[in-house]
């Protein structure tokens, strides 16, 4: 599959199957390789790429049962468990009790936010310097552009399938 860009038509009509069209084709190719992005390395990194992800839901201020993890990281209840226990047993973690719920409550300690600040500012060089040699796109004009498409998409799943996107933390905005 090309990882440029859309297809000049060359070739037999069904190049693109089985997608509706070459730029169809493409636009699922590069959203492929945009979610890859969420589990690269980075050498200095403290944190497993599963601990950020977790910490970056954490990173509003509100803690969450293991439950709510799990739906917004669209992960199976057993991966987010084993992802929270070994972010805990790195000091990434905790879990504590709330009066008047049964289901304990997972947060970040100081040690964690300090590793996901640590990896967070990775992150953000990795892209500044990403726009740097991106000409003439702009941060601006990528999160305009994404954020949108997030939210028609998740009206659309909304639509199809009756299931409730703001519970799911599917809609989250992160800046």
């Amino acid at each position: 599959m090309s990882s440029g860009t859309a297809s000049s038509g060359a070739g037999s009509d069904d190049d693109h199957a089985p997608w509706p069209s070459p730029l169809i084709r493409d636009l699922v190719d590069e959203l492929r390789r945009f979610n890859r992005r969420k589990t690269e390395f980075y050498a200095e990194s403290v944190l497993e790429a599963s601990a950020f992800a977790i910490m970056l839901v954490l990173s509003d201020g509100r803690a969450r049962t293991l439950r709510e993890l799990t739906e917004e990281l669209g992960l199976e209840q057993s991966t987010v468990n084993r992802q929270v226990n070994n972010a805990i047993k790195h000091g990434y973690l905790e879990r504590f009790e709330v009066a008047g719920s049964l289901s304990r409550f997972v947060r970040p300690t100081d040690t964690g936010r300090e590793a996901f600040h640590h990896d967070g500012m990775l992150r953000a060089a990795r892209i500044e310097a990403t726009f740097a040699d991106l000409a003439p796109g702009t941060p601006e004009g990528l999160l305009r552009e994404l954020r949108a498409f997030n939210q028609a998409y998740d009206r659309r799943v909304l639509r199809e399938t009756g299931k409730d996107v703001e519970a799911t933390g599917e809609h989250r905005r992160y800046g």
